[in-house]
């Protein structure tokens, strides 16, 4: 199995990068660390925790989700509901639900979901966000638990992968036909290493 060490970026959409930029930026401390674009693009990437990143495309003529609460039932097509973000511990969150407030963004109370405490709010973009701290002694990737009363036939089969359940790997690609094509983000390996040569 390969080795995950975290969401190297989550990629969402903005038709406003400057809101969008104040509000995760300015308001909720995530610093910018990169930036691609060129004309109708940009992409921009911001800093969520040392591994962590939360990007946003920008492209002429997008619009802001419908508000949606979180977690509610809709029929039709879907693929996202809402981002969590983890944060230290309570304080964390009353500050971040302090500073939704004074902003005048909407902000739930603090919800108990017995190994989380959240906050939920919206970004400019109405993009559902949740803030999420841990609850001391209670760890489900240490301890995995299911409470569902029906659980689906998969999820009966316990947390861990199960063999088998797809073809296995016959040939590998070897070593000499591993190529890795330019892509938008080459630019930003430009500006870094003209930046180290001043």
């Amino acid at each position: 199995m390969p080795t995950y060490t975290g969401i190297n970026h989550l990629a969402m959409v903005t038709g406003d990068m400057d809101s969008t930029i104040r509000f995760w930026r300015d308001l909720l401390g995530m610093r910018l660390v990169a930036g691609l674009g060129h004309s109708g693009y940009r992409h921009y990437f911001l800093e969520i925790s040392d591994h962590d990143m939360i990007a946003f495309f920008e492209w002429p003529g997008v619009e802001p989700l419908e508000e949606r609460d979180h977690g509610f039932p809709i029929k039709g097509r879907i693929a996202f509901d809402h981002v969590s973000f983890e944060v230290a511990s309570d304080d964390d969150l009353w500050e971040l639900k302090d500073k939704l407030d004074s902003a005048d963004i909407w902000c739930s109370e603090v919800v108990d979901h017995g190994f989380i405490h959240s906050i939920y709010s919206f970004d400019p973009n109405n993009i559902a966000i949740e803030f999420s701290a841990p609850v001391a002694g209670v760890d489900v990737r240490r301890n995995p638990a299911m409470a569902d009363v029906e659980p689906c036939e998969e999820a009966r089969k316990g947390a861990e992968p199960q063999a088998g359940v797809w073809p296995e790997v016959v040939h590998s690609t070897p070593l000499d036909q591993r190529e890795i094509y330019e892509g938008e983000g080459a630019a930003l390996l430009r500006v870094i290493r003209d930046a180290e040569k001043d």
